[in-house]
């Protein structure tokens, strides 16, 4: 009886350990608004990203993983373009790059032109992209990947790098 306990503690506890991120918050047309909500006076770093439909953007995540692990109050909002369904890969991909304790949300909407209109006008989907808000929501677009030097200058000057 208590060898069947203890191993379903430790099935239990195996589960939970390989959860690797938390469930994504749907993104929607009034999202970003609840974002600069959050960060109101504060900077913050808004990157859009894809499991499915972007090759670069895990190197885009993986420094930016890089980084959260050094600066446990990084100012990342990660936004996932790909719909709700794709919330378990996701899940995978962002844990092991240390990623899994970064507010993260998912495209839920079924016209993604919609959010991606709501984000930035002038955005037609191309991935990767970042970008860089200051303290008063001005924000700099970063298309592509954004580079390390790059990003450890925006820090310095927002005060933010370690």
């Amino acid at each position: 009886m208590i060898r069947r306990f203890l191993f379903g503690m430790m099935a239990v506890l195996l589960i939970a350990a390989s959860a690797s991120a938390a469930e994504p918050v749907p993104f929607t047309v009034n999202s970003l608004a609840k974002i600069k909500a959050q960060y109101a006076g504060r900077p913050f770093i808004l990157n859009l990203w894809s499991v499915n439909e972007c090759s670069y953007c895990i190197a885009e995540l993986t420094l930016l993983g890089k980084l959260a692990k050094k600066q446990k109050r990084l100012p990342l909002v990660l936004v996932a373009t790909d719909s709700p369904g794709f919330a378990p890969a996701m899940q995978k991909t962002l844990g092991p790059l240390g990623l899994a304790g970064v507010d993260s949300w998912v495209f839920d909407d079924p016209i993604p032109e919609r959010l991606r209109h709501a984000i930035d006008p002038s955005w037609y989907g191309e991935l990767p992209r970042t970008y860089l808000y200051d303290a008063r929501h001005q924000r700099e677009t970063i298309v592509g990947v954004l580079s390390e030097q790059r990003l450890r200058a925006w820090l310095k000057k927002h005060k933010l790098a370690n």
